[in-house]
Formats: C-alpha cells, sequence, structure tokens
C-alpha cells in the first residue's frame, strides 16, 4: 500500500531469547506522570470519506493542539481497492484481513500505549457483525475505552453478541447522548459508573457571518438552506426536495444546497442511482433553479465556509435512532437555525428552543417549519443566536478537554512496589480452611463450599506450612496434618492415583484426579520431605513417597512430569535419614521427565520459538525450572542450558514493553501466537518467581533475581491494570487482573500462589544478600554487577532455597 504505514507484512515473532534481552524494570511506571499518555486510536481515518474518518481525526488533531503531552498512535481501518494514501505515521488495518488486526494488536502492545480508544460502528470493521475487531480488542493489554458511534435500541442478535463482547473488555465507554447512556445501561446492562457523555465536537466561528460568506460565494441576498453529509436514502433528502415548492412558492429567493458526496458503500454498490433520483425528482417538481449540488467531499475549511453561508439548516433523518450526527453539532456550533426529524441526537441538542423539531416523513412539516423562521427574521435570528449559546458547550476547547479527561480517566497507574521484606498474614489461609482441608473457591472473600476441596490446592497448602514464618510449633503441627491428611485420603490405593475433586460433604467427585493434579501430589510430598520442620510430618511425607513414587512414573504430560520431577529432586536434596531407599525412584522420575522435556524443546525449537510445545499454556516456566534443577542436581549442563534459555524466552514473551511482568492470559492457553493478555492468574507470577530462583541459583546471574522481584510486583499493581491484587496484612490474594480491573474473588489457588511467590522470592533475596532497604530501585546497581557471593557449595543452596 504505497503511502501507507502497513504493518501487515512486519514480523511479530517472539523477541529475544537470551536473558540478556529481558527486559528488566522492576517498577515499570510506577511515579509515571499521568498528563504524558500514550493513545492508540482505532478507527476509520482520513483521508476516508466518511463521519468516523473526520471524528478519529479530530480527536487526533485537538489533542495535538490543545493537550500536545498525550500522543496519539493511530491504527487507521481500510477496505480493500480504497487505493486511499495515508500519512507515512498512519498505522492501516485491512478491515477484512483478520491477521491485521492481531499484529495491530501485537504492535500497540510493543509500542507501551497507556490507553487503546476504539470507535465503534458495524460498518467499519470487518467480519460478522464486524466481529473482527474483537481479535485486536482481546489481544491488547492497555485499557480499553470505545465510543458507541451507534446505539441501537433494537439490535440483531448478532450486533448484541457484537456489543455484549465490547463491553466485557472496556474499561470506559463514551456515548454522545444521554439517550446512548439510558440504552446501554437498561437494553445491554453497562455498567453507568464507567460511561461519560461527550458531545460530539464542533469548530469555533464567530456569531453572524452568513451574509458575508454568502457574497463570497455568489449568494448575496439569497436565503440559503443547507443540508451536508454522505448522500444516501437514510438522510431523507427526498422529502427536503418535495417541499421545495411550498418553500419558493413564499420565499422565491430561496435556494437549497446539498452538500456531500454519495457514501462511498452506496456509490460502490449503486452509483449515482440514489441522486440521479433526487435530481429527476428536482425536476419533476419545477424546483431544480433552485437547487445546488455539491458532490464532493468537503474538507474542514472548506466545509465551514459553505456552513457559515447558510441561514436554515435541515436534517430531515429517517433513523431516528441515531445517536450522533458531527454536521448537526457543527451547524448548531455556527449558530444556524436547525429544521430537523426528531432523531436522538436532534432531540437532544435542539432542546429547549435551540432548533425545530418536526415529524419525520412529512414535506408539508418541512415547508411550514422553514417558511415561519422565513417569515420572521426575529424569530429566526433568536434561534440562530440559541443555537450559537448551544454550541460554546461543544467546541473544540471543550471537547478536547473532555477527550483528554476521558483518556486520563481509562489509563490506571502503577502505584509505588512493595517490599518483599515485609511478612504476609495468614488470616486469609484460616479463613478457607476447616478441618477438612483448604476450600477451593470464594465469592470475594467468603468461602464458597459449593465448589468443595480438591488435592492441588491441600498440596499447595502443606507446602506453604513447610516455609512459612512466624508460626508457632503447634500451629504449624495443627494445619500441616489437616493438609496432609487430605493428600493421603486422596491416595487411590485401587486405581493407584491421587483423586482431585472433593465435594463439601466429604465424598469424590472421581476415582482417579488429572495427571497435573498427581504431579503436584508428589510434588508436595518430596517438598514436605526437605523442607518441613517438623520431623514426623517428614517422615510421614517420605513414606507416603515411597508408596505412590512408582505410580507416578506412569505420568506421560510434560506439565505432570515437571511437577513429579520437582518432587523427587527435593527428596534427592533432602537430608532424611531414611531417604535412601527413595532416591533411585526419585532419580528416575528425574532422569525420564528431564530427558522427555529436553527432547521436547529440541523437537519444538525454531528460530522465533524456544519451547517445549507447540503452544503455550498455564504455569509454563514450571517446565523450564523441572530442567534447570534437574540439571543442576544430576551435573547435566545441557539440561540446565536448555532451562535458562527456554526460560529466558517464556520470560521475554511475559514482559510487557514497560517492563511489568505480563503473564500469558487464561484465554491464550493452547494458542501458538498473538496470545491475549487476560485473564492473568497469580499461579502464573508464582511460577515464574521460582522459576527465577533456580536459575539464579544454576547460573548466579543477576538478572534473574530482578527478574523475580519485578514479577512479585505484579501482586502490587505492577500490572496492566494497575490493580493491588495482594494484601499484606491478611494474606489474601485476589484471582487476577481482568481486561476490566482485578476479580474480586479469593479463592485458595490466588492465596497459596501469593504466599508461596513470597517465600521465595525471600529466600532468594537472602540467600543473595541484596540489602532491599536501602535501595529505591533495583537498576541502582551497575549492570551485572554479581551479588556478595555466598560461602555454602552449590548442593547446599539448592537444598536450602529452592
Amino acid at each position: 500500500m504505497n503511502g501507507k504505514s502497513d504493518f501487515s507484512t512486519r514480523a511479530f515473532g517472539p523477541a529475544g531469547s537470551v536473558p540478556g534481552n529481558v527486559v528488566v524494570r522492576l517498577f515499570g511506571e510506577a511515579g509515571k506522570d499521568t498528563s504524558a499518555l500514550r493513545v492508540a486510536l482505532i478507527g476509520s481515518y482520513a483521508p476516508r470519506s466518511c463521519g468516523i474518518a473526520t471524528f478519529t481525526a479530530d480527536i487526533r488533531e485537538k489533542l495535538a493542539t490543545y493537550f500536545p503531552e498525550i500522543q496519539v498512535d493511530v491504527y487507521a481501518m481500510d477496505v480493500e481497492g480504497s487505493d486511499l494514501v495515508y500519512d507515512r505515521d498512519i498505522n492501516v488495518i485491512r478491515a477484512d484481513h483478520v491477521e491485521d488486526y492481531c499484529r495491530a494488536a501485537r504492535a500497540i502492545n510493543e509500542s507501551a500505549a497507556d490507553v487503546v480508544w476504539v470507535q465503534h460502528e458495524f460498518g467499519i470493521y470487518g467480519g460478522p457483525d464486524g466481529a473482527f475487531i474483537a481479535e485486536l480488542i482481546d489481544r491488547v493489554a492497555a485499557p480499553v475505552v470505545t465510543t458507541f458511534h451507534t446505539v441501537l435500541s433494537s439490535p440483531s442478535p448478532g450486533q448484541r453478541r457484537m456489543v455484549d463482547h465490547l463491553l466485557s473488555r472496556c474499561a470506559r465507554i463514551m456515548v454522545m447522548s444521554q439517550h446512548g447512556l439510558d440504552l446501554m445501561v437498561r437494553t445491554y446492562r453497562a455498567n453507568p459508573d464507567i460511561i461519560e457523555i461527550i458531545e460530539h465536537g464542533a469548530p469555533e466561528r464567530p456569531f453572524g457571518t452568513a451574509e458575508a460568506a454568502k457574497a463570497r460565494i455568489g449568494l448575496a441576498g439569497r436565503k440559503v438552506i443547507t443540508t451536508f453529509g454522505l448522500l444516501g436514502p437514510d438522510k431523507g433528502i427526498e422529502h427536503a426536495i418535495a417541499a421545495m415548492p411550498a418553500i419558493i412558492e413564499q420565499h422565491p429567493e430561496v435556494i437549497y444546497r446539498i452538500l456531500g458526496a454519495t457514501h462511498p458503500v452506496l456509490l460502490a454498490r449503486d452509483g449515482e442511482r440514489y441522486r440521479e433520483q433526487l435530481i429527476a425528482q428536482a425536476d419533476a417538481l419545477g424546483v431544480s433553479e433552485h437547487l445546488v449540488w455539491e458532490n464532493r467531499f468537503l474538507g474542514i475549511d472548506d466545509l465551514l465556509q459553505q456552513l457559515e453561508a447558510c441561514d436554515i439548516y435541515v436534517t430531515p433523518y429517517l433513523n431516528m435512532d441515531r445517536s450522533t450526527s458531527g454536521t448537526l453539532s457543527y451547524a448548531v456550533a455556527l449558530g444556524k437555525a436547525v429544521v430537523s426529524t426528531p432523531y436522538v441526537h436532534a432531540r437532544e441538542l435542539l432542546a429547549d428552543g435551540v432548533g425545530c423539531l418536526i415529524e419525520a416523513n412529512s414535506p408539508q412539516a418541512i415547508a411550514d417549519a422553514i417558511n415561519a423562521l422565513l417569515d420572521s427574521p426575529e424569530m429566526l435570528f433568536a434561534m440562530q443566536k440559541r443555537a450559537y449559546a448551544r454550541g460554546r458547550r461543544t467546541i473544540w476547547p471543550h471537547f478536547a478537554q473532555a477527550s483528554a479527561q476521558l483518556v486520563r480517566n481509562t489509563y490506571t497507574p502503577v502505584p509505588q512496589p512493595v517490599s518483599p521484606t515485609a511478612l504476609p498474614g495468614l488470616n486469609a489461609v484460616w479463613a478457607m480452611s476447616d478441618a477438612t482441608g483448604m476450600l477451593q473457591h470464594s465469592i470475594g472473600v467468603v468461602p464458597d463450599r459449593r465448589h468443595g476441596y480438591c488435592l492441588d490446592d491441600n498440596a499447595r497448602a502443606l507446602m506453604l506450612m513447610n516455609v512459612a514464618s512466624g508460626l508457632s510449633e503447634a500451629e504449624v503441627l495443627r494445619w500441616s496434618t489437616t493438609y496432609a491428611s487430605f493428600v493421603q485420603y486422596a491416595w487411590n490405593t485401587d486405581e493407584r492415583r491421587f483423586r482431585n475433586f472433593m465435594r463439601f460433604d466429604r465424598t469424590w467427585c472421581e476415582d482417579v484426579g488429572s495427571e497435573d493434579s498427581n504431579g503436584r501430589a508428589l510434588w508436595a510430598l518430596g517438598h514436605t520431605v526437605e523442607r518441613s520442620p517438623l520431623p514426623e510430618i517428614r517422615d510421614w511425607a517420605l513414606q507416603l513417597f515411597g508408596e505412590v513414587a512408582g505410580a507416578m512414573e506412569e505420568l506421560a504430560s510434560p506439565r505432570s512430569m515437571a511437577f513429579a520431577a520437582l518432587g523427587a529432586l527435593a527428596v534427592m536434596r533432602s537430608d532424611h535419614p531414611r531417604s535412601a531407599n527413595a532416591i533411585s525412584v526419585a532419580r528416575g522420575i528425574v532422569v525420564k521427565s528431564c530427558e522427555m522435556l529436553a527432547n521436547l524443546v529440541k523437537s519444538h525449537c525454531r528460530p522465533d520459538w524456544a519451547w517445549f510445545e507447540a503452544v503455550l499454556g498455564y504455569d509454563n516456566p514450571r517446565l523450564c525450572q523441572a530442567l534447570i534443577e534437574g540439571g543442576t542436581q544430576l551435573g547435566q549442563k545441557a539440561w540446565v542450558a536448555a532451562g535458562i534459555e527456554t526460560l529466558a524466552w517464556i520470560s521475554q514473551c511475559q514482559t510487557s514493553a514497560l517492563g511489568t511482568f505480563r503473564p500469558i492470559g487464561s484465554e491464550s492457553f493452547d494458542l501458538q501466537s498473538e496470545w491475549k493478555p487476560f485473564d492473568q492468574q497469580p499461579l502464573e507470577a508464582q511460577a515464574a518467581i521460582e522459576a527465577c530462583h533456580s536459575a539464579w541459583i544454576a547460573s548466579g546471574d543477576v538478572r534473574w533475581v530482578k527478574l523475580a522481584e519485578q514479577t512479585y510486583q505484579w501482586f502490587f499493581g505492577a500490572n496492566d491494570r494497575g490493580v493491588v491484587l495482594a494484601d499484606l496484612t491478611t494474606g489474601r490474594c485476589r484471582d487476577g487482573v481482568t481486561p476490566r480491573g482485578r476479580n474480586e474473588n479469593t479463592g485458595a489457588e490466588s492465596i497459596l500462589a501469593f504466599q508461596l511467590g513470597h517465600y521465595s522470592l525471600s529466600a532468594l533475596l537472602r540467600t543473595t544478600r541484596f540489602e532491599i532497604s536501602t535501595r529505591t530501585e533495583l537498576g541502582d546497581k551497575a549492570e551485572g554487577q554479581d551479588p556478595e557471593p555466598d560461602t555454602h557449595s552449590a548442593p547446599e543452596i539448592a537444598r536450602r532455597s529452592f
């Protein structure tokens, strides 16, 4: 596309596959000047001939004029074969090419945009009911504000689905009328708290310039009626033409000027058929000499000169649901008397005598209203004055101010960082626990007993008891035995597998749990053998590990094998006096798992894809962690190298352009590329922290320490919505980051992910002797400077810190 910034041919593969390419800015944009923001503006755009293209161009131009600190990047929708030439800084999206929407989302994310502003009209986006725009919206990480240029009172099922989807992703909504807001709330059940009304902007011109403007274009002494806009059957021009005989009869000096080209969609489909019908109608009525046709798309300066020459502006539109009309806003702002059918925008803008509302489809009503105004110059002048006064509320400075405030209200700044040295409370853990174990889910902060319990969470809870600080021995014993008894009871001897889900009445939902839950259970047992402060609990864990480990050798999925390997490695590192008999089985699990993971890397690796599988899923860093720890324990440098390389690659994928942690969203699990950033879950942050911990032990590279702490700050607002998920006082953690903010629920998985991630980072920082209390930013130290060396051997560090 000559003259366009067309990114449809750009390469958008993941960048960087070595630790040095991971951008580490620990606190992201904390403390950023919120007046200086970057906006990705999406919609049709000049030189395309349509009202939304003009409106989108106006947004950029007026923000640049009045708020130059707000940078606007334009992503313009184009149609196949348009041959339009855009400015070189405009990014062009081909409306019917879904891949362009995905690439645009990647470009927006890489630009570190603070806000994405979408202009929505069904006709400008590709796919059924404009559905392709969802492919972009679902992939951008910045908060989205959508301007709904049309709010339908009776949408089709497809249109309703599209609007509902957009609303589910919007941080804020802009409409241009109170009626639009009411429809959004009543029909679409949108949250009124996130809706803002910003009226269509309009130019500022002095009042009373009509006669001079008429003289400039050769219309001195004439009474000028004007209609402006892209021509189409919905504009009702035939009714205005039909009114002309009655108007001319009383006011023969009248001329009716119809300004604007035929709508390009109509032109492509029907040519000039509608215009030709109107011309034929005027000829038949004998009013052709009183009509002037301007069959062209007028630029702003030209348009304003033409509108200034107008006495009465007519909008005889037929669609009463029309919620905005830029031409109507312009006419009112220039102080023109307006005669209009009562569509939504006209009813609001012309209320209180600002203009004259008439019934639709009625040439007689048009003629009566115009003749009444022309018969009384005083009435005409008074209406023009009222229109001009009303228009002061929509002129560009006010529009720009409202637009800038909308952007700022949508942006969510990152809070100040939280020190990882503070000890999290455990009240949230106890609130979710009872004599059976830890419940799975909550509604807000209240445990939801309907979903019962699961092995996954109780295994994690047991691991937390192994490392939690500040508990008495009695408390550790009480809760360790509670969670351990759940793990014990979950073992199904007959099936040689763990069960996973249990109802609140303590009946099992299944005989065999998922492979992942079985792998996690073995991991928890190994972790307990190595880390529990209670010898009796360590004895129990080693005994059950010995009973079940042989069956776990049959696991086949990559993640379940990684979990099992991590548990087996913990047993191998353990100093338990009776662990010798279990080490042989543990070693077999580690070798099998790590060889399988290493082979997966070899088979799937390509220049832009350093990963174990053809897709990405959940708990991704655990695959890397198992290879790193396995290679460290068994002296297999190739495993360590593969683990470090894949962890660097996934870390790059999960780091935003601002340097904050951005986990692969749950909507992206099993997608090969163009990952979606939401919903972001705490489990992914925990996995990243612990894998970085393992990578530092294996490599001594301080960048892994920085990356771990950067990830930890995700819990405290260094995320794509600036929302704080974790509460150090209670130890509670929200269930994740969504397009609309945070998920207010506080389930067991989220609480435990935060708690375990915290203790892993704390151990890492103690090991590396970082002086967090004296630093304001990790980057203050020289890049690559190693921490104070630890006097323990590598195996001892691993035993103590993994």
